[in-house]
């Protein structure tokens, strides 16, 4: 800097000094500067490494300036600053200007003007806009930017960038400036341009006054949601998306199929609806274990992917049933063609480690729009098809007619022998245990029900909850099980057994209007304390806007019962109803903990979403130390399975309770 500049700089009152922005240090200063700075001379001052004490929200304002004034040489800020020198706090009001050193690098001239009367309040709050991560911009109305406190000014792509031209989406920007117009206020996550591309923001915007023209204004602050959004992307990915084969799932059919059926009928084609079910699949589970029966379902989901065309369609529904949609002009043709490839991929030898096994498919077909006018209808009947396939012995493939209503007699009588069973008093309850993952004590048990059928033996439910739940029998099958749930939590708590029962409520439980009064009605007669009974429900009941249901479970949390998510992960997977609705706790399904040794990613989110949330985390079907050890590591609170026991009568379970 010329030596005349800096004696005209001497001579004035106010203080003065020179940043030199690289060496982040005092390159000069006046007299008065000095008297500011606290310094004892110019040396001591210039000797000051001011970068070891400046906060990052500084440094990043000051590089701000030497960007934009690299940029416009002639471009000046004014701002409110804190400064503490010697660690004494000054509010002085600064205007920063670029100025050339002797050796060419570029400071910057700080000018300390006349402060305007301000109280505290109005002093905390400026140095607070400087350091909030919050991004805050003023806009006047025709969305030009009057001003940007740091984290904007670092975010923004370029710094005459208008308000339109942060919003990516037009009708993003209509949206906003409709309502700022109409409301005087907004909020939205959109989409914007940042200096690291496209970002989510979550923006409040609000109309008022800009203190200095008096004129029309907009208030903009945001915040970068790119991470949530991501999440929920990965939700939704995760909802459509069996984890085990990487195959869509039952809700990719659900939420999908229906325009698809709607696609085919509009070009005029014919489409098929095929369910694949492998035959002999239980007894290379039952032989050789889950593992292996899961590798068999990877290897045939890539078999059938292979097989397929391109735009065809196929689901793994649950274990091993699939779903297929084909179209074509003349479909009955193709899918007969397509049956015998089908047959011939699956059949072909699959080696599991040390063994090789072979399996084959039936397979059930119904046409739309001969067979049904909807998925629903189409997959019932391709099941029913499905079932005759697996009467002739399987590794066929049988088309649906309606002589199928046979198939449905025989459903007829299952469900009179069930009705017989509640009559008959021929259902019972077993209790799995739920253990502490740390302490690997008892904590809690799930109430599982059971047929003990006269012929067939020990009948597990899902044989019969299915047809229960069509038939409306689960309303009071599922009644009783929670009485008999009550009664025996109530019992162990009588016998110094702080234990917390869990009881499945199926969706006609959860929707029915009497659920609330039920369950006074069965802690009342059971004398069972509210805390020890744990709701468990799916996913899938939590979707949507029920006020009424989202009330009754308010009603019965009140009342100190907990509720759990069952099976977390199979299902819709929505992130939103988890901060909604009144949860105490989420089980982690146990296709995924099967995977934790190949597939760790998704327990981990789950797991880590749950502590964020701040719900009790459970994990379902630990089989290993090894699957422990990773749970506890992660935080996990309890787990059950195999690991510790099956659901077991109420006496037996009673031997693995710790003596009180």
């Amino acid at each position: 800097m010329h030596s005349s500049a800096m004696e005209a700089f001497e001579r004035l009152g106010h203080p003065i000094w020179l940043y030199d922005f690289d060496r982040q240090r005092v390159a000069w200063a006046n007299a008065s500067g000095l008297q500011l700075w606290r310094a004892e001379s110019l040396e001591e001052l210039c000797s000051r490494a001011l970068g070891a004490d400046m906060s990052p929200a500084v440094d990043k304002r000051l590089r701000q300036y030497q960007r934009d004034i690299e940029a416009e040489p002639n471009r000046q800020f004014q701002e409110i600053w804190t400064l503490h020198p010697q660690g004494m706090p000054v509010t002085v009001q600064i205007r920063f200007s670029g100025i050339r050193l002797d050796d060419g690098q570029l400071a910057c001239l700080c000018e300390s003007l006349p402060m305007p009367t301000l109280d505290v309040d109005t002093l905390r709050s400026a140095d607070a806009l400087m350091h909030t991560s919050v991004q805050i911009t003023l806009y006047d109305s025709s969305g030009a930017a009057l001003y940007r406190n740091p984290a904007s000014r670092a975010a923004t792509a370029a710094p005459g960038q208008t308000m339109d031209q942060h919003l990516v989406s037009a009708a993003d920007q209509l949206t906003l400036r409709e309502a700022l117009s109409s409301r005087g206020e907004h909020q939205m996550v959109a989409q914007v341009q940042t200096i690291h591309g496209r970002r989510w923001h979550d923006l409040t915007a609000r109309r008022c006054l800009d203190a200095v023209t008096g004129r029309e204004a907009w208030l903009v602050s945001e915040t970068d949601v790119s991470a949530v959004k991501a999440a929920q992307r990965q939700a939704q990915r995760l909802a459509e998306r069996d984890p085990l084969t990487n195959l869509p799932n039952r809700n990719h059919v659900n939420l999908q199929f229906p325009a698809l059926l709607e696609e085919i009928r509009s070009i005029g084609r014919q489409a098929a609806m095929i369910f694949l079910d492998l035959d002999r699949f239980k007894h290379v589970n039952d032989s050789l274990g889950h593992e292996a029966g899961d590798r068999l379902l990877i290897e045939v989901a890539r078999r059938l992917r292979h097989t397929l065309r391109a735009g065809d369609q196929v689901v793994r529904l649950s274990g091993d049933e699939f779903l297929i949609l084909v179209s074509d002009d003349d479909v009955v043709t193709h899918v007969r063609r397509l049956g015998l490839r089908l047959r011939e991929a699956v059949s072909q030898v699959i080696r599991l480690g040390s063994t090789t096994v072979r399996v084959t498919p039936s397979l059930g077909v119904s046409l739309f729009p001969a067979d049904g006018d909807d998925v629903a209808t189409l997959m019932r009947n391709a099941d029913m098809a499905m079932y005759r396939a697996k009467r002739l012995g399987g590794d066929q493939m049988a088309f649906y007619s309606a002589d199928l209503a046979v198939e449905a007699g025989r459903r007829l009588t299952l469900e009179s022998e069930l009705l017989q069973a509640f009559d008959r008093g021929e259902f019972v309850v077993h209790y799995q245990p739920r253990l502490d993952a740390g302490t690997r004590q008892v904590v809690g048990a799930e109430a599982l029900v059971r047929w003990r059928h006269p012929s067939r033996g020990l009948v597990l439910p899902g044989e019969f909850i299915p047809i229960c739940e069509d038939t409306g029998l689960i309303l009071p099958l599922g009644r009783w099980v929670l009485e008999q749930a009550a009664r025996q939590a109530a019992l162990w708590h009588q016998r110094g057994h702080a234990l917390t029962v869990s009881v499945n409520f199926s969706a006609r439980q959860i929707q029915s209007q009497a659920l609330v009064e039920t369950m006074d009605q069965v802690l009342l007669d059971s004398g069972c304390p509210p805390q020890a009974l744990e709701m468990e429900i799916t996913e899938s009941l939590l979707l949507g806007e029920d006020s009424a249901m989202l009330g009754q479970l308010d009603a019965l949390n009140k009342r100190g019962l907990r509720i759990a998510i069952d099976d977390f992960g199979t299902g819709y997977s929505n992130l939103a109803y988890l901060e909604r609705f009144p949860l105490d706790c989420l089980k982690i399904d146990r296709s995924f903990v099967n995977q934790l040794e190949t597939r760790p990613a998704i327990a981990e989110l789950i797991i880590s979403m749950c502590k964020v949330l701040e719900l009790q985390i459970v994990a379902e079907g630990v089989e290993t130390t090894g699957q422990l050890d990773w749970l506890r590591a992660q935080g996990c609170h309890h787990y059950q399975g195999f690991l510790s026991s099956p659901a077991v009568p109420a006496d037996r379970f009673e031997t693995l309770l710790a003596p009180v």
